[in-house]
């Protein structure tokens, strides 16, 4: 899989906050967000499927 680099600027804050939801799960901050998006985007493409199901047997 190729894999590229995103770099964000975030308020101190904000990281902090990160880092706290990522240490109590065990990960670093960069696998807290990658996982985050990728559940986020998983959620977003469900949300798509079902409309379409929805739509396609006439579902209100």
């Amino acid at each position: 899989m190729e894999t590229n680099v995103l770099s964000l600027r975030i308020d101190g804050e904000l990281l902090d906050r990160l880092r706290g939801h990522a240490a109590k799960r065990g990960m670093s901050v960069q696998d807290y967000v990658v996982r985050t998006l990728i559940r986020d985007d998983f959620d977003e493409r469900f949300k798509t499927a079902v409309e379409e199901t929805e739509k396609f047997y006439g579902v209100t």
